[in-house]
Parts: structure tokens; C-alpha cells; sequence
């Protein structure tokens, strides 16, 4: 008997007609579910989700051609076959029910095998109709993945980076959700890769989203979709993001910035695990994971009334939180050979490494824009480089420029240790009038919104703030700020 041959509705008013044919299917190992009318049918249909539908013709009430009908101007049941099963054997009757959307005909009285082999044949068709628009949906997301640097490679050997992979293989398996925490360039999108590789769905796509990236008005279209005619400029329904990690994992970066609306339509997609599209009414179920990332406290932004409470515990099952590049420098020099190999190979170039003095520099640096910033320095310092070892030439002028002294020597004018605010604070106040917000923010390495933040905890703004007299910042301004423009002097 085979387990997995799918649910049979059978659509008949005459009882005699459903136990004969629920005993062939069920012999062959089908389930079934039966209606006596076609109103029924429309109910169970939504209720049980069948594999095939048999439908008789004549019935009371609406009969099996307006049944078939309604089944096919409905998206959540128009792809299930329908089969009519009728005494009349007209060809008229037949090029009704085709027109009707049948994918099937055949007249009373029937051999059992013929049925079979007909449901059999139907089913399997369906299914491989199904998995070929899967397919279909999500090749484009894979083709970007591959085409991606795919390995999730987390370098360092920090006991700050052992528990992060400790807790990975933990949680990879697990199939819970999970929220990543950290600043901005410590590697969020890589741990999500890291949790989707270590799990059963790593055949699957992992399907991401910013959802700072999009416009208030279309998160929600983009996360669950929108039928044709939902809002203007919806000319074809369109599948969201949900519907294309089916089977996968979601990966929802800053989930912080989620609007209020959306964040109670996700509330419950993980408390259900259905939803509807924009416009849309039928509920679409969804098996997929998700793994959530912010590098803001989301637990202070419920207490400010800016998160849904509900929303952060069905999000919090399992928290991780990422060490910043100042909390493990011991990988500074790992991260450096790192970068120096992948992008010298990219472009063709043969280096050795970084000269000891430009390492030690590194090293020192307190890196606000994290790992990413280092992978920028690195990368235009590689571009630049015109022996087979980076030097000062390459590296050191970017941190010396800009950085304060007690930063490179490891601590303030009074000996003690600068921090990360300290040196954001000193950057700002030297070349505020100078830069405009985003070159600031560039040079620091973080986003415009962060260096706002800080202004206002700071009580420095442009229009009362009192800085110092205008300075112009160096051709190759920070690590940061050099990795982005490239310029070449």
C-alpha cells in the first residue's frame, strides 16, 4: 500500500456511489473525504486541501459543472484536477465539463482499474506541475546565491567566535526561530547562513529581506505577496516572500524597522504559519523558519512602545548575540590574511600578507564599522597595492588620517582606554562642518540614522552644536570611508 498517494474528495449525492468508490481508493492506499452537494464540496476543498477531486454531475443544488466552475475562479483550489464521473456520455456533456476546467472524463459504469489509473496518473502530474513551479519561483534566488561568496566562512579563534559556533550547531538542527543581535559589520547575514546550512532545510532556499530597504507601504506585499488589482500598479498577482521560502528559511534583516501593520500580520504567520496576499482573502499555509536579525535592543524598543511585545517573544525563542570587532582584536590579524587572499585571488594579484607594523596598527583600531569596514580597507589597500606586501603605503595612512592619536597608542590623553564613543565623538566634532552627514557617517563606518542617534545623546546637532573651526579631512579619510570610495592618490 502506498502511505503517500494523496487525499481523494469524492463529490456524490447517491451513498451507494461514495462507499464503492472509497473502498477502491482506500485499497490503494488513498484517503478520502466525501461531500453530498456541491455546496459541501467547496467547504471541504478549503478545509482538507485534496490531491484530486471526483465529481459527479447531476446533484442537488448547484450542479457538478458550476461546482467545477468555482473551484477554478479560486486560487487557493484551481490547481487541484477535477475528474466528472457521470451516466451521461454526450459529447456535449464532455466539452461542458473541459470547459468547466476538468482534466478528466469518465462515464458510469467504469472499471475500477480504469479509475485508478487515471487518479494515479492525475496526482502524479499535479505534483510534478507543483514542484516545477517551485522550482521556478526560486531559481533566481538560488542562481544569486551561488553566484555569491556561498561558504559561510566565520573567521577567528576568540572564545567569543567558538560560542557563537557552539551555539550554531545547537540551534542549526532545531528548526526554531531565532534572533540575531549586533552592530552594524559583525556578520548577521552570515550567521543566518551558518543556522539555514546546519539545518534539514539546507537544500532549500534561504530567501532574505531588509526590511529598513523598503518603502512603509510595500513591506507587507513584499513579505506575503499581492493579488492583481490590490492596489495601484498590481497588474499580475505576485508571490511574496513567504511563499518563495516554502520549505526554506526566511531570513528578515532589521526587523527592527518593521512597520506596526506588518508586524502583527507576522505575528501571525509564526503563530499560524498562514496568511493572505494583499487583496486577497484565502488563507496560503507555509512551512518556513525564521531568522530574524536587528542591531538595535529590540527589548528597550518594546518598553518605548516602537516593537510589538508579542512579536519579540515569538521572535526571541533562541537569542544570539554577535561579539563586535572590538570585543575579539585577537581575529584582527586572521580576518586581515582572510580578506587579503580572497581579494588578491579575485583580481589576480600574488601577496603575501601585511607587513607586521600595518597589522599592529590594525589591530589597534577600534573598527566601529566592524568586520565590514576591515573588508573594505582591505580590499581597496589590495587594489592599491604595487608590491607583494601591504604596507603602510596601503593601510596605515587611512587609520592614522583620521583616527585620534590615543587611539593607534592604545588610550587617552590621560592614559586611560578610549573608547568607541569617545573616538565617534572626536571624528564628529573635527569634521562636522566640513562633511556633509553621509560622508560623516561614511567615514565612521556606520549608518546615518546611528550617527543621528549619537548627535542626540550627544546634544550635537548642525544647527546648535558648537564645533570646533572647520578642518578638512584627508584624501583617504578612515578605513571606512576609504573602502567605499576607492580614490586613488
Amino acid at each position: 500500500m502506498n502511505t503517500d498517494a494523496g487525499l481523494v474528495l469524492i463529490v456524490d449525492d447517491e451513498p451507494f456511489n461514495v462507499d464503492l468508490l472509497e473502498q477502491e481508493l482506500q485499497a490503494e492506499g488513498y484517503r478520502t473525504a466525501a461531500a453530498a452537494s456541491g455546496e459541501a464540496a467547496l467547504e471541504r476543498v478549503r478545509a482538507a486541501r485534496p490531491d484530486l477531486i471526483l465529481l459527479d454531475v447531476m446533484m442537488k443544488g448547484i450542479d457538478g459543472y458550476e461546482t467545477c466552475r468555482r473551484l477554478k475562479h479560486d486560487d487557493v483550489m484551481r490547481s487541484i484536477p477535477v475528474i466528472f464521473l457521470t451516466a451521461l456520455s454526450e459529447t456535449f456533456e464532455k466539452v461542458r465539463a473541459f470547459r468547466a476546467g476538468a482534466v478528466d472524463y469518465l462515464t458510469k459504469p467504469f472499471e475500477p482499474e480504469e479509475l485508478l489509473a487515471r487518479v494515479r496518473t492525475h496526482i502524479a502530474l499535479r505534483r510534478e506541475i507543483e514542484a516545477h513551479r517551485k522550482a521556478k519561483a526560486t531559481i533566481g534566488l538560488l542562481v544569486d546565491e551561488i553566484r555569491e561568496e556561498h561558504a559561510a566562512t566565520m573567521v577567528g579563534t576568540s572564545s567569543a567566535m567558538a560560542r557563537l559556533r557552539t551555539l550554531i550547531a545547537q540551534v542549526g538542527p532545531a528548526d526554531s526561530t531565532v534572533l540575531v543581535q549586533g552592530e552594524t559589520g559583525t556578520g548577521k547575514e552570515l550567521v543566518a547562513r551558518a543556522i539555514h546550512d546546519a539545518s534539514a532545510r539546507r537544500d532549500r532556499p534561504l530567501v532574505k529581506i531588509n526590511c529598513a530597504a523598503l518603502p512603509r507601504e510595500l513591506v507587507e506585499s513584499e513579505l506575503f505577496g499581492h493579488e492583481k488589482g490590490a492596489f495601484t500598479g498590481a497588474l499580475a498577482q505576485r508571490r511574496g516572500r513567504f511563499e518563495l521560502a516554502d520549505g526554506g528559511t526566511l531570513f528578515l534583516d532589521e526587523i527592527g524597522e518593521m512597520p506596526p501593520e506588518a508586524q502583527v500580520k507576522l505575528l501571525r504567520v509564526l503563530q499560524e504559519r498562514e496568511f493572505e496576499r494583499v487583496g486577497g482573502a484565502s488563507p496560503i499555509r507555509v512551512d518556513v523558519r525564521v531568522v530574524a536579525a536587528t542591531n538595535r535592543d529590540l527589548l528597550k524598543c518594546v518598553q518605548e512602545g516602537k516593537f510589538r511585545e508579542d512579536l519579540f517573544y515569538r521572535l526571541n525563542v533562541f537569542p544570539i548575540r554577535l561579539p563586535s570587532l572590538r570585543e575579539r582584536p585577537e581575529d584582527v590579524p586572521l580576518l586581515v590574511q582572510f580578506f587579503v587572499a580572497r581579494f588578491a585571488a579575485s583580481i589576480g594579484k600574488r601577496l603575501r600578507g601585511v607587513s607586521p607594523r600595518s597589522l599592529a596598527a590594525l589591530s589597534r583600531y577600534p573598527w566601529p564599522g566592524n568586520v565590514r569596514e576591515l573588508q573594505n580597507v582591505i580590499e581597496r589597500a589590495v587594489i592599491l597595492a604595487d608590491t607583494d606586501e601591504l604596507t603602510a603605503g596601503e593601510l596605515e595612512e587611512s587609520i592614522v588620517s583620521t583616527a585620534p592619536a590615543a587611539v593607534l597608542q592604545g588610550g587617552d590623553a590621560a592614559g586611560g582606554p578610549l573608547s568607541i564613543e569617545d573616538y565617534i565623538k572626536d571624528v564628529v566634532l573635527r569634521y562636522q562642518e566640513s562633511c556633509s552627514e553621509s560622508k560623516l557617517a561614511a567615514m565612521l563606518g556606520i549608518g546615518r540614522k546611528a550617527l543621528w542617534m549619537r548627535r542626540k545623546s550627544w546634544g550635537l546637532f548642525r544647527e546648535g552644536g558648537r564645533a570646533p573651526a572647520p578642518a578638512s579631512p584627508p584624501e583617504a579619510a578612515s578605513p571606512a570611508r576609504a573602502g567605499r570610495e576607492g580614490e586613488v592618490r
